[in-house]
């Protein structure tokens, strides 16, 4: 009886071990852009408005202000990926990915854009033949698959 108790002690610490490490491990929250310098003063004023909005996650009135500050700054990598971020909160993920990939497109060596789990499934660009993701939603990581014999 006591070896049997050990047993289930020791699977129960275990298992606290793991479940712990999980929640340990969630991504980080996806945040909207600064516009760089050299962009309009117009731009940056609405990239700041609409990052307020969705911190408050004001989506709808997000997008308007990025989908402004996208039309004052067109060659703006980050302005086009915080465009991309609104659209994605509010279920558009067709749209959303056209701006994530010009996002990347117009940024070349900016780690988070590239890097970002909103952009990541959307892969590449010439496989639109591919059933393409819903909207970025944070997952927790799991243990196992779910499925019986683990595969």
């Amino acid at each position: 009886m006591t070896s049997i108790l050990s047993r289930v002690t020791v699977l129960g610490l275990i298992g606290l071990l793991l479940l712990g490490t999980g929640c340990f491990q969630s991504r980080k929250p996806l945040v909207p852009l600064a516009l760089h310098g050299e962009a309009k003063p117009q731009a940056l004023t609405l990239t700041e408005q609409g990052t307020q909005a969705y911190q408050a996650q004001q989506f709808e009135e997000a997008k308007r202000y990025f989908e402004q500050a996208v039309t004052e700054a067109p060659q703006s990598g980050p302005a086009h990926y915080n465009y991309a971020l609104a659209l994605n909160a509010l279920g558009d993920p067709e749209v959303a990915r056209q701006h994530f990939l010009e996002a990347a497109d117009l940024s070349p060596g900016d780690k988070v854009i590239w890097d970002s789990p909103a952009l990541s499934p959307y892969g590449n660009p010439e496989n639109k033949n591919k059933k393409k993701p819903g909207p970025y939603t944070p997952r927790r990581s799991s243990f196992g698959s779910g499925m019986p014999g683990g595969y």
